[in-house]
């Protein structure tokens, strides 16, 4: 399963995020950009398990992190 995962952030805390969001499994990029949201997340997971255990556990938990909006691709 693909999806974009956009993120936004405390100020201050976007650099970190981006740290900590590069390393989780399933994240193939992880990119700070100006404007809103603040971050863009490209993950890959097996299934809709790992993506909502990947946004919900990790994401939505993360110091900094305001809002999360997940898009899954269509394929």
């Amino acid at each position: 399963m693909r999806a974009y995962i956009l993120i936004n952030v405390r100020p201050g805390k976007v650099r970190d995020v981006v740290s900590f969001v590069s390393g989780l499994e399933g994240v193939r990029h992880a990119d700070a950009c100006w404007g809103l949201p603040d971050v863009f997340v490209y993950v890959e997971t097996p299934d809709e398990k790992k993506l909502n255990e990947l946004v919900m556990e990790n994401l939505q938990k993360l110091e900094g992190v305001e809002r999360t909006e997940t898009h899954i691709v269509v394929e």
